[in-house]
């Protein structure tokens, strides 16, 4: 292909249909955040981004689909690789605290995964897909990587769902550095630990 093609191509506006597409999962993800998975509707969700219901189902096919476009996340871990080996834990709770802060998606995953399979299940999804790797790489026995990150994804999601779901007065309270010093001795712990 020529190069002016390719840098044309490069600088050319966004398809309509990727603004389609940006703003029913923009809609998605506001909606399921504030409904849940159940209450949220294919027909609420079209209303917020300004189209016709046939639209989302062209696209996305149905609310199932809808949901998993919308909730696909990259978590962004960070390469831990020059993390010295007793400060993984800290880093990890920073990292997630920041990503939470930043991006309303995973808390919304969390909020319909607490209330349906298919959000328990896409949130599973995510965290073996993305942390087991990370629990193979730093703990002491890659055999016991799986219970290792599960018991990292349960004080995550645990510390998750008290400070943005639930929202108890002392978990919102701490600052991201104080909660850091908190909950990443004990996520350095799963990891790296020995077996007790």
């Amino acid at each position: 292909m020529p190069e002016a093609v390719t840098e044309a191509a490069a600088a050319a506006p966004p398809r309509r249909s990727d603004a389609t597409r940006g703003a029913i999962l923009t809609a998605a993800r506001e909606r399921f955040a504030a409904d849940g998975y159940e209450r949220a509707t294919i027909r609420a969700i079209a209303k917020d981004a300004r189209i016709d219901p046939s639209m989302v189902m062209r696209y996305y096919g149905n609310k199932e689909g809808l949901f998993a476009a919308a909730c696909s996340i990259d978590l962004r871990l960070p390469d831990l690789t020059e993390v010295p080996h007793e400060a993984v834990g800290r880093v990890l709770v920073t990292h997630f605290l920041d990503v939470w802060e930043k991006d309303g998606v995973l808390t919304a995953m969390l909020r319909v995964g607490i209330t349906n399979t298919a959000g328990a299940e896409r949130m599973q999804g995510i965290f073996r897909d993305q942390l087991l790797p990370v629990a193979r790489r730093v703990c002491p026995d890659p055999a016991e990587a799986p219970t290792r990150a599960g018991l990292c994804a349960s004080q995550i999601l645990g510390m998750a769902l008290t400070r943005y779901v639930l929202r108890f007065p002392p978990a919102v309270a701490l600052s991201a550095q104080e909660m850091a010093d908190w909950v990443g001795p004990t996520v350095q712990r799963y990891l790296t630990a020995e077996r007790p």
